[in-house]
């Protein structure tokens, strides 16, 4: 669990200089899948879907 999370912190980090600096590249999608894999097995996943769920269902359908 403690690996998973500094995984998690690392590659955010990565994440947060390559959007911040425009780099649109393979480094910077490679980093946000990781980004997303490692985030997806922390604790944070599910309050993550809860609150994707509630905002997909917060925007009305035609």
């Amino acid at each position: 669990m403690a690996v998973t999370v500094s995984l998690v912190a690392l590659f955010g980090l990565v994440l947060f200089f390559l959007l911040r600096s425009h780099s649109l590249s393979f480094g910077a999608a490679f980093a946000a899948v990781m980004f997303g894999f490692f985030l997806a097995s922390t604790g944070a996943a599910a309050p993550i879907n809860t609150l994707t769920t509630a905002v997909v269902h917060a925007i009305p359908n035609p």
